[in-house]
């Protein structure tokens, strides 16, 4: 199997099946673009371009074709030579020569003998390449060297020989010769013999790791000896039990990642050595050099204080079965706690386990892997990331579901838990400073179009009665404010009086916000000590919610509304986690969808995005009018199947991984993966065959942000709201200012997991004489005692 990814740039790969690749040679990206260099190299025969032209014009339009790594794909889905899991295959360029097709048919009848199983013309039109099946027990370069043999080429690109080397994709019809049985098998020629050997290696390493890591019992790597046993518990047991617990020893393919989260788990009884994580982690089959890397790699990496959950079991689990046994690890210094190396999900390591290559992020940089996209986009999806640049596409694509779900009105969908739900959905996008994090505007700008232009009249019509009202003064005949005033959009200043107003105004359509930074919420904090800006997230997504606020004055709003809010958030990551640090436990963060920017290599060339213009704008309109148009319940088969899918591969990962913290995540995630899907749904007119992997990726995606920037948080918030409880009930009254309202006790006693009544307590206290009521200030108290 090889590897595919969207242009050269992205070092994001997937697996190429025999599907992505026909979908990648239609493409009519593709053929525009090797038109465009066929073009090119014409003028430059004709001497309208020199050759220096002709190849900086080659370069830059080649970066728009799709590539395919024929050598590798990789461990974790990052371009990167060390993490290479070989094809079997190998590239062979001829470049140069006038007539490519001639000279394939001058070897099309050894196609067979050489083992060839792909041929075709390069975008240049100038040369010809060959992938080919290699012989048994050779290199890369000496597959090479065998194939310019085989053919007495003397001149071959020899270039070719790197693992991360890629293949830019060509039209269709420069496909000369196609052997689909030899390109797509799992393991071609020498690899057969070479994971022959791995497996032979993996058995042999696990009939031997439940007796012994290694044969020597001093556990020595070069002059240094390391301890046998931690606190009286042979190491080897504790590995074993450790193996256990991250779901046994895996298939070849995936022992790199494996090995990856041993070493995480073990580096908290190692001292952080890689040696003596070396000395007692068998390599399970993979190379020595690439087996060492990765245990460095894992040490590397940021680290949190305590060990994780699976290490503390796997101690226990080894304690009991060793004799003596260890009483208590759990509260000894070097064990006490259970958060740890994120081996349940947590920082580094994506919702399926698999490693990411890069340490947590410490600052404001963001040095994550989510999971890969999916090539196959819905064409609405496909669309809104056209005119994006690759490293971006991840981002736009989730935050554009916040403005397109706004569309629409007295629209539900029935989850699969029987609850009716409006496509209530917010994002907010988390990543370092300088990443391209306004990559997300234009597309939502157009889609908010036909908004904001009503909005603009509705505006306009408030502006006319206001001044009428203002040049009228005191005046009793005062006109009244004008029906009908549906205003979506709102500005990021609103205050909470004007939202409930705007909201009471909005006729059960949606409100909409984009912020370009997540502090502009403080606008909505209330009075006080505030907090109300996340009461409002959290009503946001919940159904039939009731929100509002009652006034004596004329003036003032006095409205119950029911909150319909959807938004989108820009911060940095060390912003985003400081302003929702208060509040991990309360809600907000499992109701928020999730999306980041990785982190571009030094010194990469600057994005370059595409024209939004009429055009787009026409291909887009008639999913925002199947939006706009759609009422009452709507139901989708394939999309409740998906969501009994999803949330079933949640509940299995839960299990394996014994996270709470991603199950309690995975609930409202899988919630919000299936209103995604029901707005896809909406918009397509019905069911895409493309919708199933997106929506999933945009499910596990969404996870792997919340567990990179939010899981370790909320493992120390909960410790320490344990500890807490611990003392004993808390004192209500000493956590109140001396003067107070009852919107604030409701927010003490909502950051305090409580859902009883304010007016309860306080009718309580008021009887005791612990509060007064302000005199003329109804719900507001002042204390009386403390």
């Amino acid at each position: 199997m090889f590897g595919y990814s969207t242009n050269a740039k992205n070092q994001q790969v997937t697996p190429c099946s025999a599907e992505l690749l026909d979908r990648a040679l239609r493409s009519p990206q593709v053929a525009r673009v090797c038109g465009e260099i066929e073009d090119a190299l014409e003028k430059c025969r004709r001497g309208e371009l020199t050759r220096e032209e002709f190849e900086k014009m080659k370069s830059k339009l080649k970066i728009q074709l799709p590539v395919i790594t024929p050598h590798a794909t990789f461990a974790h889905g990052r371009r990167k030579a060390d993490q290479a899991v070989p094809s079997g295959l190998s590239m062979y360029d001829i470049d140069h020569i006038d007539n490519p097709r001639g000279r394939w048919q001058e070897m099309a009848h050894r196609a067979q003998e050489l083992g060839i199983c792909l041929a075709h013309i390069t975008p240049s039109t100038e040369g010809l390449r060959l992938l080919f099946v290699m012989p048994q027990g050779m290199t890369l370069e000496q597959a090479q060297r065998w194939m310019s043999q085989q053919l007495q080429d003397a001149d071959y690109d020899a270039v070719c020989k790197d693992f991360a080397r890629c293949s830019f994709l060509v039209p269709e019809d420069y496909v000369l010769y196609r052997n689909d049985e030899l390109l797509f098998a799992e393991a071609a020629g020498s690899w057969h013999a070479a994971e022959d050997k791995n497996m032979k290696i993996c058995e042999n390493q696990s009939q031997s790791a439940s007796s012994a890591c290694h044969t020597s019992e001093s556990h020595a790597v070069g002059a240094v000896e390391f301890p046998q046993e931690y606190k009286g518990v042979p190491y080897a047991l504790i590995v074993e039990k450790l193996a256990e617990q991250l779901g046994g020893i895996p298939e070849h393919g995936s022992r790199n990642n494996f090995i990856y989260a041993m070493a995480c788990n073990l580096r908290y009884i190692c001292d952080d050595n890689v040696d003596w994580v070396a000395s007692i982690l068998p390599n399970y089959g993979e190379e020595e050099k690439r087996w060492r890397g990765t245990i460095r790699s894992a040490l590397n990496r940021a680290q949190s204080q305590r060990p994780s959950e699976t290490l503390m079991r796997a101690l226990k689990m080894a304690s009991d079965a060793a004799e003596p046994s260890l009483d208590s690890a759990s509260s000894s210094g070097d064990v006490n706690g259970t958060n740890g190396c994120n081996v349940n999900g947590t920082n580094g390591c994506n919702v399926n386990g698999n490693v990411a290559d890069a340490s947590t992020a410490s600052d404001e940089e963001n040095v994550l892997c989510p999971p890969p996209m999916p090539a196959n986009l819905p064409p609405l999806i496909e669309l809104l990331t056209s005119r994006t640049p690759e490293e971006y596409k991840p981002a736009v694509a989730h935050a554009v579901f916040p403005s397109l779900a706004a569309h629409l009105y007295k629209t539900t969908f029935r989850y699969i838990d029987n609850v009716e739900h409006e496509a209530t959905l917010m994002c907010l996008l988390m990543a370092g400073t300088g990443a391209g994090k306004s990559c997300v505007d234009e597309p939502i700008n157009r889609i908010m179009a036909d908004i904001r232009k009503r909005d603009a009249e509705n505006l306009r019509r408030e502006r006319e009665w206001k001044d009428e009202v203002n040049r009228k003064g005191a005046n009793k005949d005062k006109k009244e404010r004008p029906k009908g005033l549906v205003i979506q959009e709102i500005d990021t200043d609103i205050t909470n009086p004007a939202f409930i107003l705007r909201t009471a105004e909005a006729e059960e359509h949606f409100l909409y916000a984009k912020l370009n930074e997540v502090d502009q919420f403080d606008a909505l904090r209330g009075s006080g000590k505030g907090g109300q800006q996340f009461q409002l997230m959290c009503l946001a997504f919940d159904p039939k919610n009731r929100y509002g606020q009652t006034r004596v004055g004329a003036q003032s709003v006095t409205e119950k509304v029911t909150v319909r809010f959807n938004w989108n958030a820009s911060t940095t990551i060390v912003k985003g986690q400081s302003y929702f640090r208060q509040v991990l436990l309360n809600g907000p963060i499992s109701r928020i969808n999730f999306c980041t920017i990785p982190e571009r290599e030094i010194g990469a060339e600057m994005p370059v995005y595409g024209t939004y213009d009429d055009s787009f704008d026409e291909l887009l309109r008639p999913y925002i009018d199947r939006l706009c148009g759609v009422r009452g319940l709507v139901a989708c088969r394939e999309a409740e199947e998906l969501a009994l899918k999803l949330r079933q591969e949640s509940a299995d990962h839960a299990v394996q991984t014994q996270s709470r913290i991603y199950e309690n995540l995975s609930f409202r995630a899988n919630v919000i993966a299936y209103l995604k899907a029901m707005v896809l749904y909406v918009a397509h007119g019905g069911w895409d065959e493309s919708f199933t992997e997106f929506i999933r990726w945009s499910k596990e995606y969404d996870l792997y942000c919340k567990m990179a920037f939010w899981g370790d948080m909320i493992e120390e918030a909960q410790l320490t709201a344990r500890k807490t409880n611990r003392r004993g009930p808390a004192n209500l009254l000493t956590q109140l200012p001396k003067e107070f309202t009852r919107e604030e006790f409701a927010q003490l006693l909502q950051r305090m997991g409580r859902s009883s009544d304010p007016m309860n307590t306080i009718r309580v206290w008021t009887h005791r004489g612990y509060i007064a009521e302000l005199v003329g200030k109804r719900y507001s108290y002042r204390k009386l005692i403390g």
